[in-house]
């Protein structure tokens, strides 16, 4: 088995070759970053890095650019072809089979993308379950639709034959269900989980993309990045938690977080510092992401919202929420699925 990884990484390469497939696409690139409050020229940066929040923010970006096309992702996926610059694509392709690919990716999720994989294999079946990173494990619409109809199109594509998943489950509502229950040939049921599972006979079908030579370049990279963040995330994650416990008592000072730490502030901003990040940067991640999964996911008010994230008053709450995504909380709950 393959468990979820809890630790993440503060950072994660988005990707130069969606410049080419959103072209491809005939998506506006500069549409879907403006609409996700990110630098219009990232994609041309040398590494465009974004962190977990900017990460959804670019699928809030892509789900409102291709709002009249409900079933953006069932093309997003089968866009995607064997000749793909990225590394993660790469080194899922190049296994020798389908369990070895899963398990391969669910491995080292954690340095590319801000999600959580487990694989489960057994005599019957091979079981991918995917999920946010903690505390809410909340992932955006369309990013669920893109991952449900991603691996088995990278299965079909590696084996060039039809596999069909046995099950799948997902959290939420699709669009366009139809859609998907074609592609993927089953029935899709609603769950508290996103699993795809596979049967045994397809998880053990040969990949006549396997490639050992290009895997052994590629495995030295993977893991030095997993080893820097085992290393680095240790800290980092101590903080958060503390903020997670901290936020809504209102005492979540840096002050506050260094003495359960049991370290100085001096210290706390340093150990940061060496790991690129801020104190006030690590809360602001944190506070957007339990703002989007409280408007998405729970029924509660602005006001109680505001209280659970630590703010004093509902305006300081509204106008943070602004900053960080260009939205109103309203709006962010009116448009959820």
């Amino acid at each position: 088995m393959s468990e979820m990884k809890e630790f993440h990484s503060p950072k994660y390469n988005l990707g130069k070759y969606w410049q080419a497939l959103l072209k491809d696409l005939n998506i506006s690139v500069q549409d879907v970053l403006r609409h996700a409050q990110l630098p219009l020229d990232l994609l041309l940066r040398k590494t465009p890095d974004v962190t977990a929040a900017e990460y959804f923010r670019f699928w809030d970006g892509l789900a409102h650019v291709s709002q009249n096309e409900p079933a953006f992702a069932l093309r997003l996926a089968q866009n995607i072809n064997a000749k793909t610059t990225d590394p993660a694509m790469i080194a899922f392709l190049s296994s020798s089979n389908l369990n070895m690919a899963l398990k391969r990716t669910a491995h080292y999720k954690p340095t590319v993308a801000p999600v959580r994989l487990k694989v489960e294999q057994n005599d019957r079946q091979t079981i991918l379950t995917f999920a946010g990173l903690p505390p809410t494990g909340s992932l955006p619409t369309l990013f669920v639709a893109f991952e449900l109809v991603f691996w088995v199109q990278l299965a079909r594509m590696a084996t060039r034959e039809q596999v069909n998943p046995a099950t799948v489950h997902v959290s939420l509502d699709l669009p366009e269900l139809d859609a998907y229950e074609t592609f993927l040939a089953t029935r899709i049921r609603r769950d508290e989980v996103n699993r795809v599972t596979f049967s045994a006979v397809d998880a053990q079908k040969p990949f006549l993309t396997a490639n050992h030579a290009m895997w052994a370049i590629l495995e030295p990279a993977f893991d030095k990045r997993m080893e820097d963040l085992t290393r680095e995330a240790s800290f980092r994650a101590r903080v958060r938690a503390c903020l997670l416990e901290m936020l809504a008592s209102g005492h979540y000072s840096m002050t506050y977080v260094a003495s359960k730490l049991a370290i100085s502030d001096r210290t706390l901003q340093r150990r940061l510092r060496e790991e690129g990040t801020t104190f006030q940067k690590i809360l602001d991640e944190l506070r957007e992401e339990l703002a989007r999964h409280y408007l998405s996911a729970t029924d509660y008010t602005s006001a109680e919202i505001s209280f659970l994230l630590g703010y004093e008053e509902p305006n300081s709450f509204f106008r943070a929420f602004r900053a960080w995504t260009g939205q109103t909380p309203e709006i962010v709950r009116a448009n959820r699925s």
